[in-house]
């Protein structure tokens, strides 16, 4: 148990770690070239100087298991803080993805993103298969690993350093508390990685000349969008500020405020979903709903709360750019505290496991991008792939990074349909329903069972997308304007 003075202070202390890295990123400049984020270098800190290193060593020296030091140089309660503070921290995160975003007619979004969602789907498909595939085949028979070790790709790959510290409580209820760290782990492994390769190829794709040098004009099938304006209009200023008169609260918290909403409706749905499960397939013992974690039915309600204050026209109290700060303050205390309570003793017990799921995950999402991106996005395959597969290696900030890298002046519309991809990409997978319930699926039903639901879904994916691309392909044709001329499309 903590105080909620030990609360204050643990997070003070975060704050502080994350000053330190700040100063650390500025003087190391291998930090700056590899663009790695100040979280994930102030929880790395942590790391070090918790029980896991900096008290292994005073242990190892005699310091004894019963000193101050075996524990780090942070107290306990502390660390009990720190520990508890993922699973409740990603709920704000994705609880505020969408607030504040333009809501589209879903219809049109498709038309627009189909290519883009049929390549992300399939990298994510693609990390569960390979993923059970591998468990089932050598993970399992050679080191005893947990049939659910097959979804730690996914999980810590696409779903990222939030996904897997969210599902930290899932895993561990469902008999595999080694999970939280493995997943860690691999999330960790997958965003330094997906910055070095992203990087690399890169530099690949401009020595290839894959890299548009001149916009390709689509009329339809996948139209670019056009980059937004970065300020909001003046109608939207006097709108707000009309609303916002004689409010004695500042805007900041009436953000938060909407993304505690968010957060409450998504907690009701997820009551409604178990009382549903209790009443009907509950009662044979499946169980489900209770393997869902909160977070990913927040982000639903994010998406309900921005619908519904669209309709009375009241949605220009949300602010965009506050959202972006209440999930981005969110996702540093929940990346700081989350590696700082890695277990570094369970990731070098299963060590033989952990490397061979890092391994066979970079080897896919690198291969995909080469070589399912140009025949399933029919333009730009370069510019719109690399964003995809910085995302399915890290988080989403690493795919938008990977996308500047390529395209700094937003011409190809490449991190437009990337935004937009992530209406029908994250309510699913990369931490949403199916990232949620797949290890309870995996228990519930056998690893067999769920491998082929997820190649089942792979390959429709890919057929889809690879229809799709050449559909579009004979529009632009049509059009008298062959792509392959300005932007290099591998065959």
């Amino acid at each position: 148990m903590f105080t909620l003075l030990s609360v204050f202070f643990a997070f003070v202390m975060v704050g502080i770690l994350l000053l330190v890295a700040r100063f650390l990123k500025h003087k190391i400049k291998f930090f700056e070239t590899i663009y790695l984020p100040e979280s994930i270098i102030a929880g790395a800190i942590a790391l070090l100087l918790g029980p896991g290193v900096l008290g292994a060593i005073a242990v190892a020296s005699g310091a004894g298991a019963e000193s101050y030091w075996a524990g780090g140089i942070f107290p306990e309660e502390m660390r009990n803080v720190w520990s508890e503070s993922p699973g409740v921290f990603i709920n704000i995160v994705f609880a505020a993805l969408f607030l504040g975003e333009t809501i589209p007619n879903p219809q049109e979004i498709w038309r627009k993103t189909a290519p883009q969602v049929a390549f992300g789907q399939s990298l994510a498909w693609g990390q569960y298969t390979i993923g059970i595939l591998l468990t089932l085949l050598i993970l399992s028979p050679l080191f005893g690993a947990n049939p659910i070790t097959g979804a730690l790709i996914e999980i810590g790959f696409e779903g990222g350093h939030g996904t897997a510290a969210g599902m930290a409580d899932t895993l561990s209820g469902l008999d595999f508390p080694e999970g939280g760290d493995l997943a860690l782990g691999l999330a960790t492994v997958g965003i330094v990685s997906g910055i070095i390769f992203g990087t690399a190829l890169a530099h690949w794709g401009r020595k290839k000349g894959y890299i548009a040098t001149e916009p390709v004009e689509v009329a339809e099938g996948d139209a670019q969008f056009q980059e937004t304006a970065a300020t909001e209009s003046s109608h939207v200023l006097r709108k707000r500020a009309s609303l916002m008169r004689n409010l004695l609260i500042d805007p900041l918290s009436l953000n938060f405020g909407f993304t505690g909403l968010a957060v409450v409706i998504g907690w009701l749905i997820l009551q409604v979903l178990t009382w549903i499960e209790a009443i009907t397939w509950g009662r044979n013992g499946l169980e489900l709903i209770g393997a869902i974690p909160l977070f990913p039915l927040a982000l639903i309600g994010g998406i309900i709360i921005q619908v519904v204050m669209t309709k009375l026209d009241l949605d220009t109290l949300i602010i965009r750019r506050l959202q972006e700060r209440i999930a981005g303050i969110a996702l540093d205390v929940l990346v700081v505290t989350a590696l700082a309570s890695i277990n570094l003793a369970v990731l070098g017990a299963n060590i033989g496991i952990f490397l061979t799921l890092s391994i066979v995950g970079i080897i896919w999402n690198v291969l995909a991008f080469m070589y399912l991106a140009p025949r399933i996005l029919p333009v730009y395959w370069f510019e719109r792939g690399i964003g995809d597969m910085g995302q399915s290696m890290g988080v989403t900030a690493t795919g938008i990074l990977l996308i500047r890298m390529v395209d700094p002046d937003n011409r190809t519309g490449a991190f437009e349909s990337f935004a937009y991809k992530q209406l029908f990409f994250e309510p699913i997978v990369g931490g949403g329903l199916f990232t949620a319930a797949a290890p309870a699926l995996i228990v519930q039903f056998g690893s067999v069972t769920v491998l082929i639901l997820t190649t089942a879904l792979l390959a429709f994916w890919l057929i889809f997308g690879i229809i799709n691309c050449k559909r579009t392909q004979k529009a632009i044709d049509a059009q008298g304007t062959s792509a392959s001329e300005t932007h290099p499309i591998a065959r």
